[in-house]
């Protein structure tokens, strides 16, 4: 601990820090909030609480990070599944004997909660033949057009690429 007298240095660097960001996010949340309403400055009876109140909000630090050039390599991994998967779909849409076999299941997720499971519901959502009907907490419940398929496989492959993309552990990271 550094002091001055009876002044803390530390603890002064910390106030002046924290002003910063406090001012920092009051500028950029006003700047979003002129935006959203396209300049009505009659609106900061609304929007001024509002951008207060969020500024102010204490921020949780996640415990994984954004690795940038996984999203690069997730591109062609979830286009190459797009486009087989439409043609899958669309196959069995136009057969005349129409082969489904639906089916509900529960994936068992190793992504940790948050941001990387919410993504991995969602790309499931995006890949034909696939329907996420509930996130739980260490499971994805999904619906999938045929139950006689390597549906896991597939849904491994996935959560590989998004943990990859958050540098999380998964079953193929």
């Amino acid at each position: 601990m550094h002091t001055c007298g009876d002044i803390d240095v530390n603890a002064g660097a910390s106030v002046i820090r924290f002003a910063v960001v406090l001012v920092g996010r009051l500028a950029a949340l006003s700047v979003v909030w002129l935006v959203l309403v396209d300049g009505a400055t009659s609106s900061w009876w609304i929007g001024g609480p509002l951008v207060l109140v969020v500024a102010v909000m204490p921020r949780k630090r996640p415990s994984f990070s954004i690795v940038w050039r996984e999203i690069f390599r997730f591109i062609p991994f979830f286009m190459s599944r797009s486009v087989s998967g439409g043609i899958d779909v669309a196959w069995r849409a136009l057969h005349p004997k129409r082969p489904l076999h639906p089916a509900l299941i529960e994936y068992p997720l190793m992504l940790p909660p948050g941001l990387p499971q919410v993504v991995m519901a969602n790309v499931v959502n995006l890949l034909p033949g696939t329907l996420t009907a509930e996130l739980k907490v260490a499971a994805l419940q999904v619906h999938v057009i045929d139950q006689r398929t390597s549906y896991f496989d597939e849904l491994t492959a996935v959560e590989g690429a998004v943990a990859r993309i958050f540098g999380v552990a998964s079953r193929t990271a």
